[in-house]
């Protein structure tokens, strides 16, 4: 493996743990916290864990391991590294990089959000009405869907916030910015979360809401959508289908442990899931108690949780209130600081290796233009609408979508083999052709019957129930996930003579090497 011709040596992960802790980072994001813990309970509760779990072995894994393996071996950013297996494979890593593009200017303002809510917290500026603050008072939504509206100075500014901490982890570097933040963040979500927990726990109501979680409804085992919901989930939560493991294990050093560094993170990304899922649970059930309601009316997902359950929640305790309200907001800040940091990584590593500038001017050019979309839609009286509509779509025919071409691609094109050698000859765990068949056939047929439930859901009803006209769906759903997909295939149809004379010196030289090995 090379570094390219006439570059500077590529940028590496001062230690393992660094480059694990930011892998866990990127994992662990707003999703474990707000969306496992209704997966689960809609899915079976308790029972849910065993599909789940099986959907991590056999698919959540499988697929870390694929993307270290594309990324390591080329020690390239993503498209490049695609282009390293196949030349038109690159047009996937384009489409991906686009993706990331989509996601971090509306994820950043989630966490715009969480770091006002901190402050609410403290005098639970919320009131009786935590719902009508969170649309009419906070994000002042408009009436009926558009797109550009006015701004509300409340979001517009933490929003900044965001950015301007995102991008100057970014331009500090791998070694010295982004692995030096997870480090720091990473342990210090597990505290706060942990604390929160511990305080959940104590809360009347308590363990009500932890059997309404952990109670097994085994009748569903068999049902397919509750098995077609643990492998969703493990791919939402992992953060693969998007190039993320594929540029951070880029700067992985030669010798690498993939195999067990893809373990770790899998398995401390669902020990977090099941933990947030106590945390949630537990003080759900204070909640149903405090208002005698069943669980099933309590039980909510996504910003309705974190931006409407919990602020009535902390309002109906007697003491403590702001604390609880501190830890759980902050710990959405963090863990979706450490998730935004990966995902504009993967955009600024791409033009990085495409235009052959260094970091500082590619966080400036990229990380700056993401941020000014986000700061132009998002902190707007209409930023909610195209937040649910964009990320609906997004996620639905963006991540999944390209993550199955991706493996279908590389199966086809049968680079499984190749692949698997290369992270066997680094790996203290060996994959063996399991893991061919895990990823060249489990995969593809789980992902492809996740698209066609989707689909079939999207036919039978538009997304939203009516309460978008057909033209706002068709922009900025189907329209933005169409423009992704478009991104990719212009980008990797235009000419790069760096990289065809990189891939003439290098490609045909660690071929032959991996085919003897």
């Amino acid at each position: 493996m090379t570094e390219g011709i006439g570059d500077k040596p590529r940028e590496q992960w001062g230690t393992r743990t660094g480059f694990l802790l930011a892998a866990i980072g990127s994992a662990v994001g707003l999703g474990n916290i707000w969306r496992f813990p209704k997966e689960a309970y809609d899915n079976g509760g308790g029972a849910f864990l065993v599909p789940y779990l099986i959907a991590l072995l056999t698919a959540g894994i499988p697929l870390l391991v694929f993307e270290y393996a594309v990324g390591h071996r080329a020690r390239k950013s993503a498209p490049r590294a695609y282009r390293r297996l196949w030349r038109p494979f690159e047009a996937v890593a384009w489409w991906q990089v686009a993706i990331c593009f989509v996601i971090a200017t509306y994820y950043a303002v989630i966490v715009a959000w969480s770091i006002r809510y901190i402050g609410f917290s403290l005098d639970k500026r919320w009131g009786a009405d935590p719902e009508g603050f969170f649309n009419n008072e906070f994000l002042h939504v408009n009436e009926s869907p558009g797109i550009f509206a006015a701004f509300v100075p409340g979001v517009l500014v933490p929003l900044i916030a965001v950015w301007v901490i995102t991008l100057g982890v970014l331009a500090i570097g791998v070694k010295r910015g982004i692995e030096i933040a997870n480090k720091i963040f990473i342990p210090l979500l597990v505290v706060l979360f942990l604390i929160l927990v511990v305080r959940a726990l104590f809360l009347p109501g308590a363990m009500e809401g932890l059997n309404a979680f952990f109670t097994p409804d085994w009748s569903r085992i068999l049902d397919g959508t509750v098995w077609t919901a643990a492998y969703g989930q493990i791919f939402f939560s992992l953060s693969v289908g998007f190039a993320i493991m594929v540029t951070y294990a880029s700067y992985l050093k030669k010798k690498a442990d993939l195999t067990g560094s893809a373990m770790v993170a899998g398995f401390a990304n669902s020990s977090f899931e099941i933990l947030a899922g106590i945390g949630v649970f537990a003080t759900l059930g204070f909640m149903a108690a405090q208002t005698s309601q069943p669980i099933s009316d309590v039980v909510s997902g996504g910003p309705g949780l974190a931006f409407v359950a919990f602020p009535q929640i902390i309002s109906e305790l007697s003491s403590g209130s702001a604390l609880f309200g501190v830890l759980f907001f902050g710990s959405l800040v963090l863990a979706g600081l450490t998730s935004l940091i990966s995902i504009v990584q993967v955009i600024v590593a791409a033009v990085q290796d495409r235009l052959g500038i260094g970091r500082v001017a590619a966080v400036a050019l990229v990380g700056g233009a993401t941020g000014l979309v986000s700061i132009a839609l998002f902190p707007t009286r209409n930023g909610l609408y195209i937040l649910d509509v964009a990320d609906h779509w997004i996620n639905q025919y963006g991540i999944l979508l390209a993550a199955l071409v991706a493996v279908v691609v590389a199966g086809v094109l049968g680079k499984l083999p190749m692949l698997q050698r290369h992270v066997d000859g680094v790996s203290s765990v060996k994959m063996g052709r399991v893991w061919i068949f895990l990823i060249g056939v489990l995969t593809p047929v789980m992902l492809v019957f996740m698209m066609f439930r989707s689909l079939q859901s999207e036919l039978s009803e538009n997304y939203g129930g009516g309460s978008y006209p057909i033209g706002y769906l068709l922009t900025l759903g189907w329209g933005v996930a169409a423009a992704a997909l478009l991104f990719g295939v212009v980008m990797a149809a235009l000419p790069n003579k760096k990289a065809d004379a990189e891939d003439a010196l290098v490609g045909d030289g660690e071929d032959a090497k991996e085919r003897v090995s």
